[in-house]
């Protein structure tokens, strides 16, 4: 049986994707087991839902947040996953930031395998820039020749990767949940008072800027009737904003982030599902997020942005509405646009398109990678 170190550089509490390739990987007959960062209050070793966890201590964890003092902790953390895992036979490298652990086991080990796992196109993230962007790319150009396996979550990004590194073209595995035949629920209509006759518009996600929740909430703060509301479901540092715009207007509504157990309980009682991200980044206009396939699982339309990906999907599949422009008033069009549409027409396509996006076609793709290893 072969030993996999899926290394990720977070506490694992919160990584939905990391753990359904643990799982896959398993259920494969390969032994994984998730390398983590530990934090206060959780456990150093532990098996979560059948996958083996290992969380790795930091004696610099307790120093302060400060630049030079965070390279030391990586540093460190480096070195401690490197000389634990030395001796085994596959490296699956959760991002850029896993994957000089990965070459270093290589260089040492015994024909060891390293997948480069991307989950977005990380040199090119929101806010990134200066030094530190340039050093990401540097790294990234050095490492990446030293992967046996690259792995990313859209064409785009996939593409822009043979174009900057000359790599052959990295697979894709997309950022799916599991298939469900879930039903229609009612809980926000139950829980926040929402009228039957009233069409729930549902954000799902973190409430960031980037991610067109400003610009969401602008476009139903001055609607002339109370048909359409919207509703948020998540958490950040917006969530102050929106609560302030939802004691000031009848068609806003919040409700906390859930647990991905029941989540799509939730996401089943809206009418369509919203992903307005702003192409501020080359990651934002290449992503294709989890939460477009959530909503699609669940059953319902989408809205989205005009945006490289998601564009391509709800156009192909005939899924919802794209906005024609980035806008207020984009968006706005975008939801008279679905609300003239024939939504059981585009519910059928939703239905039949998420046994295609769903995590057990995501596995096959899985499968071939680590045989062909």
């Amino acid at each position: 049986m072969k030993n996999i170190a899926n290394i990720v550089l977070n506490d694992f509490t919160n990584d939905s994707r990391v753990w359904k390739i643990s799982k896959s990987l398993a259920n494969l007959g390969y032994k994984p087991n998730v390398v983590a960062m530990h934090n206060d209050g959780l456990k150093v070793s532990e098996l979560v839902a059948g996958v083996e966890v290992e969380r790795i201590k930091l004696t610099t964890r307790p120093w302060p947040k400060w630049k030079p003092v965070q390279l030391l902790k990586y540093l460190e953390f480096i070195l401690r996953a490197f000389w634990r895992y030395r001796k085994v036979d596959l490296v699956h490298c959760n991002d850029l930031n896993a994957l000089p652990i990965g070459v270093i086991i290589k260089f040492f080990g015994n024909n060891v395998k390293v997948i480069y796992d991307c989950h977005e196109y990380e040199t090119e993230t929101n806010g990134l820039k200066g030094v530190e962007k340039k050093a990401k790319k540097c790294l990234e150009r050095f490492l990446i020749r030293f992967a046996d396996q690259v792995v990313t979550v859209s064409d785009s990004i996939a593409n822009e990767y043979v174009r900057l590194y000359g790599i052959p073209k990295p697979r894709l595995v997309l950022n799916c949940p599991a298939f469900i035949e879930q039903p229609k629920g009612n809980l926000f209509r139950e829980l926040l008072g929402i009228r039957s006759d009233q069409v729930i518009f549902l954000y799902q996600g973190a409430l960031i800027t980037g991610r067109g929740v400003e610009l969401l909430l602008e476009a139903f703060s001055d609607l002339e009737n109370d048909k359409n509301v919207l509703v948020f479901m998540g958490y950040g540092p917006l969530e102050s904003l929106i609560h302030e715009k939802t004691e000031a207007s009848k068609v806003i509504f919040f409700h906390p982030a859930v647990s991905p157990d029941v989540l799509l309980n939730y996401t089943s009682s809206a009418d369509y599902g919203v992903s307005f991200i702003e192409g501020t980044c080359l990651n934002y206009s290449y992503c294709l997020p989890n939460k477009m396939f959530e909503y699609l699982m669940a059953g319902l339309p989408v809205l989205t942005s005009n945006l490289v990906e998601m564009k391509l999907l709800v156009e192909t599949e005939c899924l919802g509405v794209v906005a024609t422009n980035n806008t207020v008033e984009g968006f706005k069009k975008a939801v008279q646009i679905a609300l003239d549409q024939n939504y059981n027409a585009t519910q059928n396509n939703v239905f039949k398109t998420r046994e295609k996006y769903c995590w057990e076609e995501q596995e096959k793709v899985l499968k071939e990678i680590y045989d062909a290893l």
